[in-house]
């Protein structure tokens, strides 16, 4: 049997972790490792899962919790679950990065899984996501450049508007390579880290998931939008809420260090030239 390692990152998350692990207790094709990494949590996020594992988890499931005096942002607090669960994954096993806000489905994740499987080019893959109204989310987009993610932030719903249309991909119905995928729900085999690293604990909230899919694409690894795959994601955005917050801060700082990194701005049009 198979195995899948979840690494989920929470931070006050009481309200959404019990049903994200429900969800993949329910799995009968796959035994199932789940790595929950806390981020100094101020609510009963732990109490939820320390009362879920007493209660009694299905035989082939296994739940671990790393606690954090404090939140550490998104790098360094789920790079410490990552090294945590490919020291236990074989070959053979599949890593998923995984938001506390999803639900997920072992249809999902067989066909994730197999379009790893089929093509060992395939580096990340990730499902298509939607909101608990139905609404589809872009997972999938280009890499971005400044100008548009100055846009997003901008308190104004038509530039904010205007930014996420310059960033999304044309609509498919099969599988693709996209320029990045959002980590809510990335699948991957353990040994990319081999080849590709860590996440860059340089940038602390945002943009990782760019970031660390540049450099899959860097090493010849594709990043793949599937979406045959389909999850629930409930969403939660808190940079969206304040334009001067702390997490649009961290996310200015951080695409600044990316820009620099990769040398980049404002055109993608080198990067984009490994991926179509």
């Amino acid at each position: 049997m198979s195995r899948i390692h979840f690494v989920i990152l929470t931070w006050n998350s009481e309200k959404v972790i019990g049903q994200c692990l429900a969800s993949m207790m329910k799995f009968r094709e796959f035994e199932v490792n789940v790595c929950i990494v806390d981020n100094g949590s101020q609510d009963r996020t732990v109490d939820v899962v320390e009362q879920m594992i007493r209660e009694g988890i299905p035989g082939h499931c296994s739940i671990q919790i790393i606690r954090l005096l404090e939140n550490m942002g998104t790098t360094i607090s789920r790079n410490i679950g990552i090294k945590q669960v490919i020291t236990q994954a074989g070959p053979e096993d599949f890593v998923c990065i995984l938001d506390s806000d999803t639900e997920v489905n072992e249809q999902a994740m067989q066909t994730l899984a197999s379009v790893l499987r089929d093509d060992p080019s395939n580096g990340i893959v990730g499902p298509k996501m939607h909101s608990l109204d139905g609404s589809i989310q872009t997972s999938g987009r280009r890499i971005p450049t400044v100008t548009e993610k100055i846009l997003k932030v901008l308190p104004s719903k038509a530039l904010q508007e205007k930014g996420n249309q310059m960033q999304q991909m044309d609509h498919t119905d099969s599988l693709c390579p996209v320029g990045y995928l959002m980590s809510a729900c990335w699948m991957m085999r353990p040994t990319l880290f081999d080849e590709v690293g860590l996440l860059d604990e340089n940038i602390f909230y945002a943009p990782e998931d760019v970031e660390f899919c540049i450099r899959v694409w860097k090493k010849g690894k594709r990043v793949l939008y599937c979406p045959q795959a389909q999850i629930l994601h409930h969403w939660q955005r808190l940079s969206r809420k304040k334009l001067l917050s702390k997490h649009n801060w961290e996310h200015l700082k951080g695409l600044g260090y990316m820009y620099h990194k990769h040398n980049f701005l404002l055109s993608n049009k080198k990067i984009e030239q490994l991926i179509y």
